[in-house]
């Protein structure tokens, strides 16, 4: 075994107790555990694009608004989220507006003033979504992106062949990909047979959409990381990287059950 995968298997370890207890005292709990994933992961996600000190006062602004959207989230304010996402929006377009007109530097960029916004949506709006679920839906949830981690990392070590998509992700493998896709689908079977309403058949559709949304999830920040030019999101996970390294599969599998048990009830 690798130091790296020691490091990996530790800070699992560490970290399960710590979400295990979140699970289960819920409530404030919850809340803060979210708020806390949010903000680091914001923060590492502005500083792929603008490194260190760079657009302090901007990274602050966007995780300030982060905040103030999960909490009206999980205090039950519709109008307040909303209002919030448009200020981060409308304070973001006001930032370029004065960057081209008022101090007329031709360097003004409007992608580039829409990163505070883009952070916005990516975490917390995403993240949000966790207060509307049950907690067997939060651990099916959980439970679902890191079977679909864990198989897609050993089925591809042992039995990986044939790279899925090398210009975003080299190291990927179809046989890993469908390793990843049988353990979503043997935890979406399980935790659904033992404790909801749906058919079996229904259950294996959730895990084959839910694994997906996962794999997608994680191409997705790969492909950011590489157009940025980092290998991790940040180092407070020894093994891991960032947070946002943890949870990138995560941010897209979470809106993709909150669809799915809009159309279906599975609990």
């Amino acid at each position: 075994m690798t130091n790296s995968h020691r490091q990996r298997w530790m800070t699992a370890l560490i970290a399960l107790p710590v979400l295990i207890a979140i699970l289960v005292i819920g409530d404030w709990a919850l809340l803060a555990g979210i708020l806390a994933a949010s903000v680091i992961g914001q923060y590492e996600f502005y500083t792929m694009f603008w490194a260190r000190n760079e657009k302090m006062t901007l990274k602050l602004f966007g995780c300030l608004m982060g905040i103030a959207i999960l909490i009206a989230s999980y205090l039950n304010l519709p109008h307040a989220v909303i209002g919030f996402i448009a200020l981060t929006f409308w304070i973001s377009n006001f930032a370029f507006l004065g960057k081209y007109g008022i101090t007329m530097r031709d360097d003004a960029s409007f992608p580039q003033s829409q990163i505070i916004t883009g952070g916005v949506l990516y975490l917390p709006v995403l993240l949000q979504a966790v207060f509307s679920f049950q907690r067997i839906e939060l651990i099916l949830i959980l439970l679902a992106a890191f079977a679909s981690d864990i198989g897609g990392f050993y089925a591809g070590r042992f039995f990986g062949k044939n790279k899925i998509w090398p210009r975003v992700s080299p190291k990927k493998t179809i046989e890993g990909s469908l390793g990843g896709m049988l353990g979503c689908c043997l935890v979406t079977v399980s935790l659904g047979l033992a404790f909801g309403t749906a058919p079996w058949y229904l259950l294996i559709l959730l895990g084959i959409v839910l694994n997906c949304a996962s794999q997608l999830g994680d191409f997705f920040e790969s492909a950011l990381k590489r157009t940025v030019g980092v290998k991790d999101s940040g180092a407070i996970l020894p093994g891991h990287g960032g947070v946002l390294d943890r949870i990138d599969s995560i941010l897209l599998v979470l809106p993709t059950y909150w669809f799915a048990q809009s159309i279906y009830s599975f609990f």
